[in-house]
């Protein structure tokens, strides 16, 4: 006995990119995706090879018996091949008769058609229809295997016939012997497993694709060069030679289709057949014989190498039928009696169905909340989403396969990541101007020390000099100027030194808002500016230096003032989130060029002109808000192009400060704690 094949199909994983292409043509739903592999599930598969067929990458791959063939034509027993009718699709580029040579010359012994077989089978089920019964022809191997699989309860609905290649195979045992060993050549790779099937009695040694004897044929160049014509050896067919066309049983039986009869139905394709079966599960279908097909006519079975159309295909096959019925004509010939019946077992392959519970939870977690969200737009490979999440919670599938939920799940990583990065490129931005501030405190310190004292003689000389000059004294203007230079050099030398000693923050818990209001009165705003203050916060109380939280208004109002021309607005913004409260300082002004924001807060930089600026009054505020523990951004337009230009200051800080004893703005203790 045969031993049955670990895998009638199985997969290269090297070549798989699960593009889910084979999961949606599965009519039996036996490929499951794991680990980033399209697997086949042997015993779910009823190797209809729809999956050869439609995969770009050639990762399924059928079982190859071509050196199983090989050895069997190296042995001591006779060996016949049976060639399925649908072989002048197959072989369109010559006559049939070469093609028969070039078989015999590989070493058969006999070379048969299977349509003789066909001619048997298709008149049993003409014997069928006399009785009172419901059958499903039982020709495609792919379909039988389906019913026993997924309707087992069909199985005695099965009509109790062979196949025609089983049937050929008994018949020529009977007539050549029973060591004849038999190989069987046609395009369709489920013969593989009926050759298997305990039903079949193992009378096929070996099953082989059009593919397969073309690589057979290929192994033996001179042989197949010098092969003579030849003809088929008996037993000769009648209208047999039909059967590989869609509704061709049918017509080899000489039974009519009649669409006002209830007594057949013929359909084929993918499709169609597992329809069919289901309603006449059901009962919807009420007909006496349902042939069914699971490819389009077995001239398009997945075993053919050569491509071409459906009609293409048929009408080769109508012409070869013609040839064949006319050589034919007038044959006479014995059969000896042969049996055709075969009795099928169920082989329930059906999984338990999941609770609508456990299928409305699989949908949710890939963001099908509301029926709406349900695309069933097929990508995944099933038809709808429902059949897609009953297939994870039976372990067919995975959720990665919806298309829609992998790409809002890789939208939301990207965008993780993107902010991610974004705060990663903000905190090294924070560590490059800490470093340049440190660096710049301890420069800072040594310069104003050492320049205060000669600046404060200069000035002090310079002013008493200038108090007894003569007012109409030509030197007079010189000597204003190297005063006004100085002072401004004392400006300087006094903004380093504030941004050298970093004083410590002395929080304090104030109403910011009154904070605010109070200070707006120093800002002196000129005439053509409109100064707007909002408050959106519900509890004003927060813990800051207050006399620092002035120095950061102050600068940052006096920026707006300088970068606003004609006309224009402040506006001072404070809101809240969480633990947080906000500042925002914003202006219509200017704006500031992209290429300066990112040095705006480096000490000394300044884009003002000589004598309006020290380049210190951003470094020492991002210095006190860090003090603080907080964060200070900025976004700025200045491409009237791109909309409104303008620039805003935002101050993110802690409501609270982590110590836990604080001073209060009228001096008393407060805090969180016991004190």
């Amino acid at each position: 006995m045969k031993k049955s094949p670990v895998a009638p199909i199985s997969t290269v994983k090297d070549l798989c990119r699960v593009c889910y292409t084979c999961v949606r043509d599965c009519p039996a739903k036996a490929i499951r995706i794991t680990g980033g592999q399209a697997l086949i599930i042997h015993e779910r598969c009823i190797t209809c090879g729809h999956c050869v067929e439609v995969c770009r990458q050639k990762a399924k791959k059928p079982l190859n018996l071509v050196n199983r063939v090989i050895k069997l034509l190296k042995g001591p027993d006779p060996c016949a091949a049976i060639i399925a009718p649908s072989f002048p699709a197959e072989f369109q580029d010559q006559p049939y008769k070469e093609t028969v040579g070039q078989i015999r010359s590989l070493g058969f012994d006999k070379v048969c058609e299977v349509a003789a077989g066909a001619d048997l089978v298709a008149q049993a089920h003409k014997e069928l229809l006399k009785e009172d019964k419901n059958y499903i022809a039982t020709s495609c191997p792919a379909v039988v295997s389906f019913v026993k699989k997924y309707h087992p309860g069909l199985v005695e609905k099965l009509a109790p016939i062979a196949s025609p290649m089983v049937v050929t195979a008994r018949l020529l045992k009977e007539m050549y012997g029973k060591n004849l060993k038999i190989v069987f050549m046609g395009p369709c790779i489920a013969k593989k497993s009926e050759s298997y099937w305990p039903e079949t009695e193992n009378v096929i040694d070996a099953a082989i694709t059009f593919v397969e004897l073309r690589e057979l044929l290929g192994h033996y160049p001179d042989r197949v060069s010098q092969a003579e014509p030849s003809m088929f050896d008996a037993p000769y067919p009648g209208k047999g030679v039909l059967f590989p066309i869609g509704g061709g049983m049918l017509q080899t039986a000489g039974i009519q289709e009649d669409l006002l009869s209830k007594d057949v139905l013929a359909t084929s394709g993918k499709a169609n057949f597992v329809q069919a079966i289901h309603e006449f599960d059901e009962g919807s279908l009420d007909v006496k014989l349902l042939e069914v097909l699971c490819c389009d006519g077995c001239i398009m079975g997945p075993g053919m190498s050569s491509k071409g159309s459906l009609f293409g295909r048929r009408g080769v096959l109508r012409s070869y039928a013609v040839e064949r019925l006319n050589e034919e004509e007038g044959r006479e010939q014995t059969l000896p009696k042969v049996q055709l019946g075969i009795t099928f077992n169920p082989d329930d392959r059906r999984l338990p169905l999941p609770s609508k519970r456990e299928i409305d939870k699989v949908l949710e977690h890939m963001g099908k909340t509301r029926p709406e969200d349900e695309l069933d737009c097929g990508a995944c490979g099933y038809v709808t989403c429902r059949e897609h999440a009953v297939a994870i919670l039976k372990g067919l599938a995975e959720t990665e396969m919806c298309l829609p939920f992998t790409i809002d799940r890789l939208k939301s990583s990207l965008d993780d990541l993107n902010v991610s990065h974004h705060e990663l490129e903000e905190a090294q931005q924070a560590l490059l101007n800490a470093e340049k501030l440190a660096s710049m405190g301890q420069l800072s310190a040594g310069i104003a020390h050492e320049i205060n004292n000669p600046l404060g003689v200069i000035l002090l000389y310079g002013k008493l000099v200038l108090d007894e000059m003569d007012p109409e004294s030509e030197n007079r203007e010189d000597l204003e100027m190297i005063i006004e230079q100085a002072e401004r050099c004392k400006t300087i030398v006094s903004g380093l030194l504030n941004f050298a000693r970093k004083n410590k923050v002395s929080h304090q818990l104030v109403n910011i808002c009154d904070l605010i209001d109070n200070c707006s009165r120093a800002f002196q705003i000129p005439d053509h500016i409109q100064l707007v203050i909002q408050h959106e916060l519900k509890d004003p109380m927060v813990e800051v230096d207050p006399d620092q939280m002035v120095q950061v208004l102050t600068n940052l109002v006096k920026n707006s003032k300088e970068a606003i021309g004609e006309s224009g607005t402040i506006c001072i913004r404070t809101t809240e989130h969480d633990t947080k409260f906000h500042i925002e300082v914003q202006d219509n002004g200017s704006g500031i060029p992209e290429n300066v924001i990112k040095k705006i807060f480096e000490p000394l930089f300044t884009t003002k002109k000589i004598g309006k600026g020290t380049g210190l009054g951003l470094a020492v505020i991002y210095g006190i808000i860090k003090m603080h523990k907080g964060q200070i951004t900025v976004t700025s337009n200045d491409d009237p192009e791109q909309g409104p230009t303008g620039t805003t200051f935002r101050v993110v800080l802690p409501r609270r400060n982590s110590n836990s004893v604080l001073k209060g703005h009228n001096g008393l203790l407060t805090g969180r704690e016991v004190v």
